[in-house]
């Protein structure tokens, strides 16, 4: 199973730039904000040098001493006040950043071909809603606002030192080479690693959501000790995924740490010599090794920060990936000529090499009602998913009319061609909202002609609030038979001229499946209704019966000529029915 492109490097910073653009206002105010807040920050260390140094100089008076105490007051008064407003207008910031964010990898998503979406699996896609989104999330909020006011505050704090004494401050230097490559050597490793760990995550969730999903399935064909080893794998795969980047850590911060006490030891033996020799003042010695100890701060979080930045900057190139994934299909094209549906000797492969379909030849005339049968794994869904439009054939043709499935704009073909499997989805919503899904513009008496069509009309009206009621996860509670009734009601709204129904009444039971067909049966009159089926009453009500062997058409006809041929089908039926094998 494949998963979803990552964005390139140059991608994502393409895509950063664009933001920064976008909000340059913003940020632009709030780093101001945050520059003023860090002058205010450096008084206090000036104010106590000025201090220290009139003490020693034995020119400390009381008047000196209010003066010293005043300033102390305002600027600690405005550093909390421009904090406070820079602070808010960067939760803002992050607040309209990560929305716009969030909003267009909603619109990459549901942009997304179905047949991508089904090729990466649900994990991938579900790990990139989630893990991904929550990561994001923190660094566009918090780590990217926090990283640029400590490179603000840091570089102004630096100034401060070289403008007291630039002798004293060089000291702090000797910090700079550890620093700088150990971080060159941590980011060097970073990036891949917590690839890794976002990639584990995804197939973790995959592996998880697929065993909790086909339980049943799994626990049929007693598959739950194979599954346990896939988990098992996916568990390990990401705990040393994640103790990778943690060893990184440990290895990294502890390296911080240590430049950071060396810088400010170095600075104090420095200054404190200069003073001694009487090269710089008792207060610039103060001043800059206060200003040392106080820059640690914004560089401690500086680098702090960068961890985050490199999980969150995985993260954008997860999400970003899903954009540049393109539906080739076009946006224009010309109107079938007919609605008649040719297949014509087509194969189709999900994986190269190993055909699902071989040499498949169909013609469906308009109204027709076809129904493919076979055996489980026989290719009946693939080719479902052909006559609807969703996969192109690798060789060969599915044409309506005149026009290729596969190539026919999304907004056509949906005029044209609906599919409906036994998946489903109900919508954090009403039921008037759910249905409205396929016709934004339908009244309610057509809504209530749809769910009637699909014997839906009785229940959704005791309803508490009829068509009002809410549904989903956080509304009313409906069972899977009544899910699969509004999704066929949906089906009637949307009103193809071509229906592929994907064993779309598996979740009724048979006697409400049998009298939900024939209702819709009623509907659909004059329309193409394709039936894929495992229960072989569709078969009989057909004008005709395709049986799909081993990815061929092994007989077509009607069911009368299919049962006196005594071949597939006629097997098929008397076992369907328990009757036994055919006579010879």
């Amino acid at each position: 199973m494949s998963q979803l492109p990552i964005a390139d490097p140059s991608v994502v910073r393409a895509h950063a730039r664009v933001l920064v653009r976008q909000y340059r206002g913003q940020l632009t105010r709030m780093l101001t904000l945050y520059g003023l807040a860090a002058v205010m920050a450096l008084v206090p260390a000036w104010i106590v040098g000025r201090i220290t140094n009139s003490a020693v100089s034995h020119q400390l008076t009381s008047s000196r001493i209010s003066w010293y105490v005043g300033g102390l007051f305002v600027s600690s008064l405005a550093y909390a006040g421009l904090s406070f407003l820079a602070r808010r207008r960067s939760y803002i910031l992050g607040e309209s950043v990560f929305a716009q964010l969030r909003e267009e990898f909603l619109a990459s998503v549901l942009a997304l071909p179905l047949v991508d979406v089904e090729r990466a699996g649900t994990g991938d896609l579900l790990s990139r809603t989630t893990n991904d989104i929550e990561a994001l999330s923190r660094t566009v909020r918090f780590a990217v606002p926090e990283w640029l006011v400590a490179l603000v505050q840091a570089v102004l704090t630096l100034v401060a030192m070289l403008l007291v004494s630039p002798v004293a401050a060089i000291a702090s230097l000797v910090s700079l080479p550890l620093l700088f490559f150990s971080t060159r050597r941590y980011l060097h490793y970073a990036t891949p690693g917590y690839m890794r760990e976002r990639m584990s995550y995804a197939s973790m969730s995959g592996t998880v959501s697929e065993t909790a999903e086909g339980a049943r399935t799994i626990d049929a064909h007693r598959l739950g000790p194979r599954q346990q080893k896939r988990v098992d794998a996916n568990i390990r795969e990401s705990f040393y995924s994640e103790m990778y980047t943690l060893l990184m850590r440990l290895v990294w911060f502890p390296t911080v740490e240590t430049a950071f006490a060396i810088a400010v030891a170095t600075t104090l033996g420095w200054s404190g010599w200069l003073a001694l020799h009487h090269h710089i003042s008792i207060a610039a010695a103060t001043t800059v090794t206060l200003y040392v100890v106080q820059i640690n701060d914004p560089i401690d979080r500086i680098v702090s920060w960068l961890d985050e930045l490199q999980i969150g900057q995985t993260s954008l190139a997860r999400l970003v990936g899903v954009s540049v994934v393109h539906d080739d299909r076009p946006t224009e094209g010309a109107e079938p000529a007919n609605e008649v549906i040719t297949v014509d000797n087509v194969h189709y492969a999900y994986r190269s090499g190993h055909d699902v379909l071989r040499g498949v030849s169909l013609t469906i005339q308009p109204g027709e009602r076809l129904a493919i049968v076979g055996p489980s794994g026989a290719g009946k869904s693939t080719l479902g998913r052909l006559l609807a439009g969703i996969d192109a054939p690798r060789s060969g043709s599915v044409k309506v009319g005149d026009v290729a499935l596969s190539t026919m704009p999304l907004a056509m073909l949906r005029r044209h061609v609906a599919l409906v499997t036994q998946e489903h989805h109900i919508f954090i919503g009403t039921v008037r909202e759910n249905l409205a899904l396929a016709k934004p513009a339908a009244t309610d008496h057509e809504i209530e002609r749809a769910l009637d069509a699909v014997d839906a009309l009785d229940w959704v009206s005791a309803l508490p609030e009829g068509l009002r009621t809410e549904l989903g996860t956080t509304g009313h509670q409906i069972t899977p038979g009544q899910a699969q009734q509004l999704a066929l009601a949906r089906l009637v709204l949307t009103d193809p001229h071509t229906l592929v129904l994907d064993e779309a009444t598996a979740l009724l039971d048979p006697r409400a499946a049998r009298h939900l067909e024939r209702s819709l049966s009623a509907v659909l009159e004059g329309r193409t209704v394709i039936a894929i089926a495992h229960r072989l009453h569709t078969a009989h009500d057909a004008d005709r019966v395709c049986v799909v062997v081993d990815g061929r058409i092994a007989e077509l006809g009607t069911h009368e000529e299919l049962v006196a041929l005594k071949g597939e089908y006629a097997s098929l039926w008397q076992s369907w029915r328990n009757e036994g094998p055919p006579a010879p």
